[in-house]
């Protein structure tokens, strides 16, 4: 299967063509390079554009499923859901708030957080996830405080064993990482039992990264040199990997979690 180029104009093109050919009955314009009009929604490219860069020999494949999943999302999205099932499947997204940039802030389910960051909320579907947006909230009858609590509940259910490896450094820090690689690696930060569970493995008080949706690390607060080499890579994850959030880190305390940006 051939490449798909890696100049960002040529890759919009691309992209449009992928999706005229497969979906040809969806009224499509490129206005970017990685900026697509698609039933007139905007249809940002750039995270797409980062995983074809990761695996550049499957490109076609990872663009038809990835347009494919969108798609299908939308369609999961006008069909009415109770909220005696809805509530079962609701689960938290850590996003940058740059994403009211591209999105309408008025019609995304969210409430705000730390590091310049906010939780979104998505229905946790087979196959794929659809956003909930405050229409669906109003007509639920619930709220966004309501939803926060239930989907940290969900998120704890979800995978109760998780399997976190701990790394230690030669210069006296540790890490944990976690991949479970199920799209919420990053959102394991809201887990209401998380500083019980890493404190022993990491003296108490610690950091932890979210460069990206799929990438969660937590480390020592000390030594001070250890957090920095880690600081670096993270900034390198935060530039190059799919669905950026933060390079931020938050601090994870027996109080609760602390944004550690400026």
């Amino acid at each position: 299967m051939a490449a798909l180029p890696r100049e960002p104009e040529a890759f919009g093109e691309q992209v449009f063509a992928i999706l005229r050919r497969n979906w040809p009955e969806h009224d499509v314009i490129l206005t970017g390079p990685f900026d697509l009009v698609v039933n007139g929604r905007h249809l940002g490219l750039e995270n797409l554009y980062r995983m074809v860069l990761g695996s550049p020999d499957r490109g076609t494949e990872i663009v038809e499923d990835y347009l494919e999943k969108i798609f299908d999302g939308d369609e999961l999205g006008t069909t009415p859901i109770p909220w005696e099932l809805a509530k079962l499947r609701v689960m938290p997204r850590i996003q940058p708030e740059s994403i009211f940039q591209q999105l309408d802030k008025e019609q995304v389910a969210h409430v705000p957080w730390v590091n310049g960051t906010v939780i979104v909320f998505v229905l946790d579907m087979p196959q794929v996830t659809v956003s909930i947006t405050v229409e669906q909230v109003i007509h639920w009858g619930t709220s966004m405080d309501e939803l926060d609590e239930i989907s940290r509940v969900n998120l704890d259910r979800y995978s109760p064993d998780l399997q976190i490896q701990v790394i230690e450094s030669q210069d006296g820090g540790r890490a944990a990482l976690l991949g479970e690689h199920d799209g919420y690696d990053a959102s394991r930060v809201l887990l209401g039992k998380l500083h019980a569970r890493l404190a022993p493995e990491l003296d108490g008080d610690f950091f932890v990264a979210t460069p990206s949706r799929d990438m969660f690390v937590a480390m020592t607060a000390n030594p001070e040199h250890f957090v920095d080499r880690l600081q670096k890579r993270v900034d390198q994850d935060y530039k190059r990997l799919p669905y950026p959030i933060t390079r931020d880190l938050f601090l994870v305390t027996r109080d609760g979690i602390a944004g550690t940006a400026a």
